[in-house]
C-alpha cells in the first residue's frame, strides 16, 4: 500500500531529508533504538534502509538524494515500505571456504 508524504529537512549543515510516515503504514519497531528494516521505494526507486520513530514526529523515512533527485523540503513523494526480515538482511555473504595449513607438493 502506498500513501503520499511532504518532504522536510532537518535545518543545519548537511540536514537530513525525511517523509513522515502516516500511523497507519507504520511497521511495528523490531529493532533497538525504534528501527525496523525495510525496502522503501519512493517515486518508483528502490533501496533497503530503516524507519526510525522521533518523539516528535512520528515514523520517519530518511530520503538520500541519490534516491529523491531534484526533490527537497516541501516536495510531494509517494512511498512504499515493505519490513524486511532484519535478521536475514544484517547477515554477512558467505565467505569462500579458504584451504586450512599449507598445501604440500605431491
Amino acid at each position: 500500500m502506498s500513501f503520499r508524504a511532504r518532504l522536510f529537512r532537518i535545518p543545519g549543515p548537511g540536514g537530513w531529508v525525511f517523509a513522515p510516515v502516516p500511523p497507519r503504514h507504520a511497521p511495528p519497531v523490531t529493532e533497538g533504538w525504534g528501527r525496523t528494516p525495510v525496502r522503501a521505494i519512493v517515486d518508483g526507486r528502490a533501496w533497503d534502509t530503516s524507519v526510525w520513530r522521533d518523539r516528535k514526529r512520528g515514523t520517519l523515512l530518511a530520503v538520500p538524494a541519490r534516491i529523491r533527485g531534484d526533490k527537497d523540503d516541501g516536495d510531494m513523494v509517494t512511498v512504499e515500505l515493505h519490513p524486511r526480515d532484519a535478521t536475514r538482511a544484517a547477515a554477512p555473504a558467505a565467505s569462500p571456504a579458504r584451504p586450512r595449513g599449507r598445501r604440500r607438493p605431491a
